[in-house]
């Protein structure tokens, strides 16, 4: 797999998606947080998702320029209507906000409608954590329909991915679940290459569980939640508490007829100041050492190598990349060489 430094890589998906009609500073912060995504692991939404956003900006689905509308600022919690702009710099901007607010306010949430594709929650965390707050994000998609309620077979609700990002003072806690057993994403790439699931991850539509994803993708399955056939009630309670927060608190979710798009997300966001409790040291002295304990576990039999805090593999993926380039596939990398020359835009030469 080619490895590309940060930096070139950087600079060629902001060119792409600059000369597809997205403004520079989207441009910019779109191409940041897919990088991330690859540097840290989530090499399915990293800039593999590109030509995806290039046709979704070319039929209109997704707008390149122009600003959120501000629907309500209470300070403390604001809502923004997303016209339908790139997720990335949305949720980019609004922690942004909520980081430049919450030493006045202590906590500082808000809610976004219609915003385009999130990218990977994990790779909003770094700039909050480093900072010395906590961040809560999750998303759900009300135009789209993959999971089914637990004891239902038809689809109803999506994935709905959670994130927390934690300060320590040193790799931050990162976690990013999905209330499914796993993704749309990666149920549609297993489907596309004739892979299965390592386990039934999903139901067919008469609701037998199945290691199929084409049975999701193809003939009217959905994913099982967490917990899967056995346990699956604690993954729709978690979903639909994300669809709520998501949807009902922006405004804009099932209940409304007037979808803007085929992905037009909700969003749901918070920013926590430890100093507004009990201060930042005294968290740090709880998570430095929360971590440590969790890593100096035994390991369980078989295990092949030490207990991992959320966020150690990323951590580890993400230094190397920096150092010696950010793995993108071949495949990937001649689609975005293909879109580049219909866009003018200059490929990018691999030694």
């Amino acid at each position: 797999m080619p490895l590309i430094p940060h930096d070139r890589l950087q600079a060629f998906a902001t060119d792409i998606l600059a000369a597809a009609g997205m403004e520079a500073d989207k441009a910019q912060t779109t191409a940041s947080v897919l990088l991330e995504g690859d540097m840290i692991g989530h090499d399915t939404h990293g800039v593999s998702l590109i030509p995806m956003y290039l046709k979704a900006l070319s039929s209109g689905e997704m707008s390149g320029s122009g600003a959120p509308e501000v629907v309500s600022d209470r300070g403390a919690c604001f809502v923004w209507d997303g016209r339908l702009l790139p997720g990335a710099w949305l949720v980019t901007r609004a922690l942004e906000r909520a980081c430049d607010r919450v030493t006045t306010h202590g906590v500082v949430t808000a809610a976004i409608r219609s915003s385009h594709h999130t990218c990977a929650l994990a790779a909003f965390m770094r700039p909050v954590t480093e900072r010395g707050f906590i961040a809560r994000l999750s998303c759900s998609n009300p135009a789209a329909n993959r999971m089914a309620p637990y004891g239902g077979t038809r689809p109803l609700l999506t994935p709905n991915p959670i994130a927390y990002g934690f300060p320590t003072r040193g790799t931050p806690i990162v976690v990013d679940v999905s209330c499914s057993i796993t993704t749309t994403t990666m149920t549609q790439t297993l489907a596309r290459s004739g892979g299965r699931f390592p386990e039934p991850w999903a139901q067919t539509a008469d609701g037998t569980p199945t290691d199929d994803p084409r049975e999701v993708t193809e003939h009217g399955g959905s994913l099982l939640p967490l917990g899967g056939a056995l346990k699956g009630h604690k993954g729709y309670g978690l979903a639909l508490s994300e669809e709520l927060l998501t949807q009902g608190l922006s405004g804009k979710g099932r209940a409304n007829t007037d979808a803007p798009g085929p992905l037009a997300q909700s969003v749901f966001l918070q920013v926590m100041d430890p100093e507004a409790f009990a201060g930042l040291d005294p968290f740090l002295d709880q998570s430095d050492h929360l971590a440590e304990a969790c890593r100096s576990n035994p390991p369980a039999a078989g295990a092949t190598g030490a207990v991992r805090v959320p966020g150690d593999s990323a951590a580890a993926k993400r230094a190397r990349a920096l150092a010696e380039g950010v793995p993108v596939a071949a495949s990937v990398l001649e689609a975005l060489n293909e879109a580049a020359m219909r866009l003018n835009a200059g490929a990018l030469e691999v030694a």
